[in-house]
């Protein structure tokens, strides 16, 4: 087991299996299908980015460096967030961007009962060690330990 610290951009603890992307996550692209055509396990439509194309991306810890693209992300996380179609959690290697962070606090702040905690800063270090289906888990403080 690892223990990476991190900073806390919309708290909350939880544990999930890991999914990574060593690519930035293109938001719109990615979470298009779950929030247009319906698609409730939010599988990744982004054909740009390998490591996830494909694969479900609800209930996962997302393990990923930034996020990429349009001015649209943070409204595209935090409708993800309402329709219930987020990842367990989202955990960056590189500091968020600031798109990014506000869809995350605004859909901890304004949707009841619905959960996704955001760190950030954890790290080259954590992308590195960190694998696909490894167990994440989020601690209050910004803790990730990964086993």
């Amino acid at each position: 087991m690892r223990e990476f610290q991190g900073r806390v951009v919309a708290p909350g603890t939880v544990t999930a299996p890991a999914l990574v992307s060593h690519g930035g996550l293109n938001t719109l692209a990615s979470f298009q299908k779950a929030l247009q055509f319906g698609d409730k396990k939010a599988t990744c439509g982004d054909q740009n980015n390998p490591d996830l194309y494909g694969k479900e991306m609800l209930g996962k810890a997302l393990c990923l460096p930034q996020t990429i693209g349009s001015t649209t992300g943070g409204l595209v996380l935090y409708c993800a967030c309402a329709m219930e179609r987020q990842p367990a959690c989202m955990l960056f290697s590189k500091p968020i961007d600031s798109l990014a962070a506000a869809g995350s606090i605004l859909a901890s702040v304004w949707l009841e009962g619905v959960s996704m905690p955001v760190v950030d800063s954890l790290g080259e270090e954590f992308l590195s060690y960190v694998k696909e289906g490894m167990t994440i888990t989020v601690k209050e403080n910004g803790v990730v330990c990964v086993t």
